[in-house]
């Protein structure tokens, strides 16, 4: 796979050395247990996958670059690269501005822009009605993109199917970058739906069925369709899409729902089901796979708490969190600072988008066990961070350096 040249700030000597050695000793991926870093009192399992994808590396890559090559023009990002603040704020000393914030809302108007500006497109993408307002501008919107490849092949995907006359349905958030950039394009060819969660399913596949009144559906899914639809018949012949940083088992139950439903109302057999239902399952994202399922892996081990480090705002990172939470006490923060002291930390509650304050989160015992683990927008000097303050609170703990040797 190909390499980057990400900044070194980012990077972290013990996370680097155990993901090298686990690469070399599970090189087809299919050891999905945790790293275990034993310093003694405190016992921190890291898991098998975890942090910068090829996507977001990617994205860095470009953005890094260009700031580099491009001294002295005015460089813009059309939103955030990536969510992650630390990321975010890097590029923002390095003089990049934000033209929108991640609702769409704009900072600074597109008629500021020149054609000798540089727009940069984040690694979420972008609606197809952006790109034209730039390219009109005269801005070489494609020399700057750094679209997740990943996000692409749903886009290509998405185009397959539409071709094939199938209604497209986008297991998504509505309002996030991603899914309005993949709505964008895949509505372009055929009629669209975004669905945020199995809840919704439910609701759109009464109207399949029948079950409730068409007139209802506009109501119900407002802003969520494609101009010109006609719930009537464009929910005859449907494919399932993702945005790719969904819960990957969220998509395939919804996937396999819809299916259901489909068979349910046309009496459809396995073997003719694709007069109705097109199979999509390649459109889930391979990081986002493995990352889920090295959580998955992780929470096999008896621990005490898990951390998630990552992006408040970040879908992937509220995932792990989200499988996290359903085992044990779970702490997501964006970084060592939100560990105020061995006795009080300050987390991300995702379901409510509020910060709290835990007492007493690190149990009064000899030895305590943390699983940690971190989302595909952040930096492995990050975790590396945490897992320092961590360990600071244990006088009789291994040094990180004995650590990182041990995987050398």
């Amino acid at each position: 796979m190909k390499s980057f040249d990400v900044p070194i700030v980012y990077r972290s000597p013990l996370i680097s050395a155990v993901k090298k050695t686990r690469k070399e000793q599970d090189k087809m991926k299919r050891d999905f247990s945790p790293t275990l870093l034993d310093f003694g009192p405190l016992k921190l399992y890291l898991a098998r996958h975890f942090g910068f994808c090829y996507g977001v590396e990617n994205a860095i890559d470009i953005a890094f670059r260009t700031i580099e090559e491009n001294s002295g023009k005015r460089i813009y990002l059309l939103s955030e690269m990536i969510h992650n603040p630390q990321v975010n704020a890097d590029l923002k000393a390095n003089g990049v501005a934000f033209l929108q914030d991640n609702s769409g809302k704009q900072i600074i108007p597109f008629e500021d822009l020149t054609a000798d500006d540089i727009v940069l497109i984040p690694a979420f993408g972008t609606t197809l009605a952006i790109e034209k307002k730039l390219r009109d501008i005269g801005i070489k919107v494609e020399n700057y993109n750094t679209t997740c490849p990943f996000v692409e092949k749903v886009w290509n995907r998405s185009e397959i199917i539409a071709k094939n006359e199938y209604t497209i349905v986008i297991h998504g958030k509505p309002n996030h970058e991603e899914t309005r950039a993949t709505f964008s394009h895949a509505s372009v060819n055929a009629p669209s739906i975004v669905v945020r969660d199995m809840e919704q399913t439910r609701e759109l596949a009464k109207y399949i069925l029948g079950e409730k009144p068409a007139s209802q559906f506009y109501i119900e899914f407002k802003d969520q369709y494609s101009e010109g639809f006609d719930v009537s018949k464009h929910l005859e012949r449907i494919g399932v899409v993702n945005q790719t940083t969904m819960l990957a088992s969220d998509t395939q139950d919804i996937a396999d729902f819809l299916k259901e439903t489909m068979i349910k109302k046309y009496g459809l057999s396995e073997d003719n089901i694709k007069e109705r239902f097109a199979d999509t399952r390649d459109t889930l994202c391979y990081a986002t796979n493995d990352n889920q399922t090295a959580v998955t892996g992780m929470l096999d081990i008896s621990a005490d708490l898990a951390i998630v480090v990552g992006g408040y705002n970040s879908s992937n990172t509220s995932h792990l969190v989200e499988l996290c939470e359903e085992k044990l006490p779970t702490f997501f923060i964006n970084s060592e600072e939100k560990i105020l002291s061995a006795q009080t930390i300050m987390h991300y509650d995702f379901h409510t988008k509020t910060e709290l304050i835990t007492k007493n989160y690190l149990p009064n015992q000899p030895e305590v066990s943390i699983l940690v683990t971190s989302g595909a927008s952040c930096p492995d000097a990050l975790v590396e961070g945490v897992i320092k303050k961590l360990a600071g609170f244990y006088p009789a703990s291994k040094s990180i350096e004995e650590i990182t040797a041990q995987f050398q």
